[in-house]
Order: C-alpha cells, then sequence, then structure tokens
C-alpha cells in the first residue's frame, strides 16, 4: 500500500544480511554455540573496559556526551591529529552511510572492489548512487579475490564522488602494502574522497601493510575508518571513529545523529583505549590461532585465502551449503558467503584453541 510513497532508491535496497539468525540459534541450542560467523572477539574486552561500563549504569538516565569530547581526545593522542580530526559513529557502519549520504546520490557515483564489504553496496543504493564493483584479482593470484587497486583507479570517472577500500578487507581478509596504497592515491583525483575502512587493522603483522592514518595530512580527501568491534571486542556497543582532515570531519559532522554514540560505548572504548597490553595479548593470540587454524584447514586440502584478519575465507567447493547446515546442526555456526558472490565458500571467525579444535573435529566428521 505504501510502496507508492517509498523513495525510488529505498524500494530496490536490500538489507544488511547479517547471516544466520544467531539468536534464534541460541533460543533453541541444547549448549552454547560455538559462534564462529561474525569475527567477534572470542578473549573479549579489556577488564578496564568491562569496569567503566559498570561504573557508569548509574548515569543511565542521562544523555551521553553528545560530541564524545573525552574518547576523541583520547584517540587523537593515540594517532597523532588533531581533535577536530576525529568523527565518532555508531559503529564504522554509520560512518559508511554517512559518507554515502554527504558526497553520494543521484549523478554522483560510488566505486568499491568486487568481494568488498557488503555495506559499501547498501550505503550507495541508500542515496541512489550509481554503484560499480571493479573486478578483484584473479583466485590464482597469491592474494587470491583481493583488490585490484589498477581495476579500481580504472572504474573511476568524472561522476565518481567517493570510493570504498577496506584493507584489510572483509570477507576475504586480504590486504595490500602501504607502497600500494600510496601509489594508488596518488592517482585519485583530489576531489574523489576515498574511504580506507581499517576494521581489521590491528590484527595486521603483515611487514609491508601500513595504516593510511599516516598519509591523512597529504591527502584532504582521505577518511580512515576504525571500530572498536573487532580487536577490542566491544561489538555490543557499537563505536566506531573516523579520521580525516577537519574540513571532511566537518561535513559528516552535520549529518551525525545527535546523541550517536552511547553512554556506555564511550567510556568502554575510553577505557580500552588505556588497556594496551589487553588489546596486544589478544591480537597476539588471535594471530597464533590463525596461522595455526589455517595450517589445518589446508592440511586437510582446503584452499584457504591468505588473511591478515581475525578470520579465514575458506572455499569448501559445491559442498560448502551442506557443511554449513551440518556444522551448525553440532552447535557451529560459520558464516556463508553466497551473498558476496562466493557460494563455495565459508568464512571462519578465529576462535580459541578449544573452539577451533572442536570445529575441525566437525568438520572431519561431516566431509
Amino acid at each position: 500500500m505504501l510502496a507508492h510513497r517509498v523513495q525510488p532508491a529505498i524500494r530496490g535496497l536490500r538489507a544488511y544480511d547479517p547471516g544466520h539468525d544467531l539468536v534464534a540459534l541460541r533460543r533453541a541450542a541444547s549448549e552454547a554455540l560455538i559462534e564462529l560467523g561474525s569475527n567477534e572477539n572470542p578473549w573479549g574486552p579489556s577488564p578496564e573496559a568491562r569496569e567503566a561500563v559498570t561504573r557508569h549504569l548509574d548515569e543511565l538516565a542521562l544523555y551521553p556526551d553528545p560530541r564524545g569530547g573525552d574518547l576523541k581526545r583520547a584517540l587523537a593522542r593515540q594517532h597523532g591529529v588533531g581533535i577536530e580530526q576525529v568523527v565518532l559513529g555508531n559503529g564504522s557502519h554509520e560512518l559508511l552511510m554517512q559518507l554515502a549520504q554527504v558526497f553520494a546520490g543521484p549523478g554522483a557515483g560510488v566505486v568499491a572492489s568486487q568481494y568488498g564489504f557488503a555495506v559499501y553496496a547498501i550505503a550507495a543504493a541508500a542515496v541512489g548512487a550509481a554503484f560499480r564493483a571493479a573486478p578483484a584479482l584473479p583466485m590464482d593470484h597469491a592474494m587470491a579475490a583481493g583488490h585490484d587497486l589498477d581495476a579500481i583507479v580504472a572504474a573511476i570517472d568524472a561522476d565518481t564522488h567517493l570510493v570504498y577500500l577496506a584493507n584489510p578487507n572483509n570477507p576475504t581478509g586480504t590486504w595490500f602494502g602501504a607502497q600500494g596504497l600510496e601509489r594508488f592515491l596518488a592517482r585519485i583525483p583530489a576531489d574523489t574522497v576515498v574511504a580506507i575502512d581499517e576494521a581489521y587493522a590491528e590484527f595486521v603483522d603483515a611487514r609491508e601493510w601500513a595504516s593510511a592514518i599516516a598519509l591523512v595530512a597529504k591527502h584532504p580527501n582521505l577518511i580512515v575508518l576504525r571500530t572498536f568491534s573487532k580487536a577490542h571486542g566491544l561489538a555490543g556497543l557499537r563505536v566506531g571513529y573516523g579520521i580525516a582532515q577537519p574540513e571532511l570531519i566537518g561535513w559528516l559532522e552535520r549529518v551525525r545523529e545527535s546523541f550517536n554514540v552511547n553512554l556506555i560505548g564511550l567510556a568502554a572504548a575510553q577505557a580500552s583505549l588505556g588497556d594496551p597490553q589487553h588489546l596486544a595479548d589478544g591480537v597476539r593470540k588471535n594471530n597464533v590461532e590463525r596461522m595455526r587454524l589455517a595450517g589445518d584447514l589446508r592440511s586437510r586440502g582446503l584452499f584457504v585465502f591468505p588473511s591478515q584478519t581475525n578470520f579465514l575465507l575458506v572455499r569448501f567447493g559445491e559442498g560448502a551449503s551442506r557443511i554449513d547446515d551440518a556444522l551448525r546442526e553440532r552447535g557451529i555456526v560459520l558464516r556463508p558467503m553466497g551473498g558476496y558472490g562466493l557460494p563455495d565458500c565459508l568464512r571462519i571467525t578465529v576462535g580459541t584453541a578449544e573452539q577451533n579444535a572442536k570445529l575441525l573435529a566437525a568438520l572431519d566428521a561431516v566431509r
């Protein structure tokens, strides 16, 4: 009845697909699930972040700081930038949507890479912007299905106002190095905004990788996005942030929802920044388990995409859907990849040693 009142751009929009209905699965399960489908941190947040949550419970009747001043100052110190160069989001997802809202629209297109994060296309569609996905690197490349930076540059035309680029990338786990990034940015028109999504940056140990934050001072059209949902273990509180030059930040602040980051999230994120040892310990555990799990999967004859994240993309072939179902029946939840154009693959969050061992045992039983 209301379809004719809906904006044309929204009519064709598909909502973000979070994968399996975990809430329903939890309620139906006879014992705790092993949830390895959402790239959450199995080692959890800093004890200092937990304490900050408890300390602020008596303030729940109050609005949070609408400017997020304390967290912005902590982030500015951490990254060596001015507070006016930091914007906060209800997760980095909100910032991705705001970037399209501000810089894209009808006649103002968006470019990203094939197999890029699904929200990029959603953000473009929500504002009626044309979306173009540049072909990814071929499957026989050393960085299989990773970003082809040359192809992305080739996809940009005079109508392209915004480029999304994740490094490392979700869902493939692939990455590109600092030299490639600098060459890429040098080829982008100065009035085309480039959003580098570094949601998994803390997990990277590849020497050739470097954060794009160091390049913000040189490129007024560059914004780098980060999140507290992954390495910091605060996915339930939804806190993200972006770093850019003040002009770009100022445009995003104009569309920021009032009180967009909640009181508990602000406090926990700031406390987590104050506990770098916990962060480092969690990253170390993840990277040890990532290497071990990748080796165990490859020893079973499976193709594992290179990864610098807290997950592995694994090709199971035509039986991927069957294996996903069979594992779920055994209480192990992975992420199907059909929605990303990779129906023969499943994405596996790196779990604890115990979780990974149970996954491998179950996988051996169902293959």
